[in-house]
């Protein structure tokens, strides 16, 4: 193999990394994944009324998650919002895709989307601050959207949970107590 050949060979190899790597990133827009269910290990912790209840992936009808939603500390004294500067939301006026989240997290999954569950950086500042890895974050489904759309449920690892219709350009805390 000429010294020539053997560039071009080595440009189309890196080429194909780059397009498999971003095939690789993107590969979440297109809807659900397909096959595995593992849930990544996390803490368990307004734009439409309630309609019909809807189904979760897994066929059972959306149901209010059982189990702690806030701290236990919290529990004890009443909700206190995290950080009062952001706005809060009450879990039911919530819509049904993002409380049907909320129940996944509590069960643990399995998730919709592979980067369900993924940590959440807080690169725009607009959560508290806290040490990396302290956030995740979950898809909402977006009823018509060809992608994951914009909507998500961040947690914290205490328990707290966020929700942004925005992607991230705006968060309100979720009160479970309503």
């Amino acid at each position: 193999m000429t010294s020539r050949n053997r560039s071009i060979a080595v440009a189309v190899l890196v080429l194909c990394a780059i397009v498999a790597a971003a095939v690789y990133a993107l590969d979440d827009r297109g809807g659900p994944k397909r096959g595995a269910t593992a849930a990544p290990t996390t803490p368990r912790g307004s734009d439409a009324a309630s309609g019909p209840a809807s189904r979760l992936p897994s066929g059972r009808a959306s149901a209010p998650a059982s189990g702690p939603t806030v701290p236990a500390s919290a529990a004890r004294t009443g909700w206190v919002p995290n950080n009062p500067s952001l706005a809060d939301v009450c879990r039911s006026r919530l819509p049904s895709q993002a409380r049907d989240t909320l129940v996944l997290i509590a069960d643990g999954g399995p998730y919709p989307y592979r980067s369900d569950g993924i940590v959440f950086e807080n690169r725009e500042g607009r959560l508290p601050r806290h040490p990396g890895g302290y956030y995740h974050e979950y898809t909402v489904v977006t009823p018509g959207s060809a992608d994951r759309g914009t909507r998500r449920v961040v947690t914290g690892q205490a328990g707290e949970q966020f929700w942004t219709a925005d992607h991230y350009g705006s968060f309100q805390e979720i009160d479970a107590r309503c």
